[in-house]
């Protein structure tokens, strides 16, 4: 038996590989790079769907890690009743900021300044103008308060917000200030301006978005999603939508990829991106840095990075260490 890496960038390609294992490439082929009983660390194909990801884990026998290049692993949570208790699973925390942060603000500015209605009058050859709204002196609420929640606040601090106010599921104190708790949303949704969701998916945050939660929001506020798509109930989103109280920016809905006679697509108000958070310039340097950094870890057997939980006796993940 061999200790074997699957790899979904081709081993040759990422400088800095530590010694030891065998690495093998698999990016989602139908024929598996070598027997899955002899993979100790798996990293999951990126931007893949999911059930191609969990299709080797079952063989998977010898398996000590599975490690993300997302930073979402709700993709691969669903399999974990079916691999061995001890396994770590890893997401990519540090790979994802700096791009879901800049299309976070993108989104924001193209909403806001209304870049949509621009290009639609580009493309008839008409010229119009008119005031819009500003990011300058509004009030911004960031729902998931963790690296990516810090890195859109890091791009925020240039355009003259009035105030941001953070949320996670527990409270804490940093630098920058209180971050509220998920139970302090009610007080604070009416002062919003712009809302933000950079929240992993979890099952305190599916539909967490909900008619109660945009009812609360101001007239005219902004929801930015950036996380999950099922985060938001799409039918509760739609009334508020069609009514005109409120406008959407969404890179990811639900369901995904979105339905081309999907009523979402038409909704007024809302700007669609195809979930492209993270696959940017920015990507592949980021994770070509995670992986050398994980496997020489794993190798040397040093505490691996980004463990959010590990699989328990029964062999279902235990995810209390997950943070919002």
């Amino acid at each position: 038996m061999t200790a074997d890496v699957w790899l979904p960038i081709p081993p040759e390609e990422i400088e800095g590989l530590p010694e030891g294992p065998a690495y093998r490439f698999w990016n989602g082929a139908e024929t598996f790079p070598s027997d899955p009983a002899d993979c100790v660390f798996y990293v999951v194909p990126y931007m893949k769907p999911a059930e191609l990801g969990q299709r080797p884990l079952p063989g998977m026998t010898s398996l000590e890690v599975v490690q993300t290049l997302s930073a979402g692993i709700d993709h691969v949570e669903p399999a974990l009743d079916r691999i061995r208790a001890g396994v770590r699973l890893c997401n990519a925390r540090g790979v994802h900021e700096a791009s879901t942060a800049e299309l976070t603000l993108t989104l924001i500015l193209a909403s806001l300044r209304g870049v949509p209605d621009f290009v639609r009058a580009q493309d008839r050859g008409e010229w119009r103008g008119g005031f819009r709204p500003a990011l300058a002196d509004k009030n911004v609420l960031i729902v998931g308060y963790g690296s990516i929640g810090s890195a859109i606040e890091d791009r925020l601090e240039p355009f003259e917000v009035a105030r941001v106010a953070r949320v996670a599921r527990s409270g804490r104190t940093t630098a920058r200030g209180p971050v509220h708790p998920l139970t302090d949303l009610p007080s604070l949704l009416p002062d919003a301006d712009v809302v933000v969701l950079s929240t992993p998916l979890t099952d305190a945050t599916r539909g967490l978005v909900d008619a109660e939660f945009l009812a609360r929001m101001k007239d005219g506020a902004l929801l930015v999603n950036v996380a999950r798509g099922p985060v938001v109930d799409t039918k509760a989103l739609l009334g508020e939508l069609e009514g005109g109280r409120i406008t959407a920016a969404l890179d990811v809905t639900d369901p995904e990829p979105l339905p081309p006679h999907h009523p979402l697509w038409r909704a007024p108000g809302v700007l669609i991106s195809p979930h492209v958070g993270g696959p940017t310039s920015a990507f592949l340097p980021r994770a070509k840095r995670l992986l050398v950094d994980q496997l020489s870890r794993f190798v040397n057997r040093r505490p691996l990075r980004n463990v959010i939980l590990t699989t328990g006796a029964d062999g279902t993940g235990d995810p209390g260490t997950a943070v919002v």
